[in-house]
């Protein structure tokens, strides 16, 4: 090949070199003229960004009047102390005191042979004692065969001696008559200690 066709090669890489270029800039200035540009949204509709634009300090009535007939900003809702006080004063207490005083479920056994010994509770009485009908069968020389008797009535749970030998002691003192439980109270019978927990 002649040094006259590799020159002539040359200069037409070279020139469709620069179409190439020239092309690549005409599409990126369309693009960024295309994404300046404001485009109306339908009749009436007004550029935003002049209407929104507050008229000079000193400038008469009359030359702001895009601003006036855009109106008055809207107002934004601040909430009043009064209002968001409920609000944070339940955020900072934690759950409702409903959900705390939830009812027991179940009877643990903390002290005596059978520690930690645990039982659901129900809606269904717990017999208490060393008889083998019994619901909590205790291996305690001092409880009776049918020692106490733990029952529901309504949402409230209560214990009464069954006419035990030794009697049933609840927080310490004995009792004589169905008295009503609430979680962690100590209830002894024997040698063995339980309480109700949620």
């Amino acid at each position: 090949m002649s040094e006259l066709a590799v020159t002539l090669l040359r200069l037409s890489y070279l020139a469709l070199l620069w179409v190439f270029v020239f092309a690549a800039i005409s599409v990126l200035r369309q693009d960024l003229y295309s994404a300046t540009r404001v485009t109306p949204r339908g009749p009436g509709r007004r550029d935003t960004r002049s209407a929104a634009r507050p008229s000079p300090r000193g400038a008469p009535d009359g030359a702001g009047m895009a601003g006036a007939a855009a109106g008055p900003p809207a107002p934004v809702a601040v909430p009043t102390p009064q209002a968001g006080a409920s609000s944070l004063e339940t955020s900072r207490t934690g759950p409702s005191r409903q959900s705390i005083t939830r009812p027991p479920s179940r009877l643990v056994v903390t002290a005596g042979k059978l520690a930690g010994t645990s039982l659901p509770l129900g809606r269904s009485a717990i017999v208490v004692g060393r008889a083998q009908s019994c619901t909590l069968v205790l291996e305690d020389d001092y409880a009776s065969s049918r020692h106490a008797r733990i029952f529901p009535q309504g949402d409230q749970w209560f214990v009464e001696d069954l006419g035990s030998t030794n009697g049933t002691m609840v927080a310490g003192q004995p009792i004589t008559e169905a008295t009503p439980l609430t979680p962690s109270t100590q209830v002894r019978i024997g040698q063995t200690v339980m309480e109700l927990r949620r």
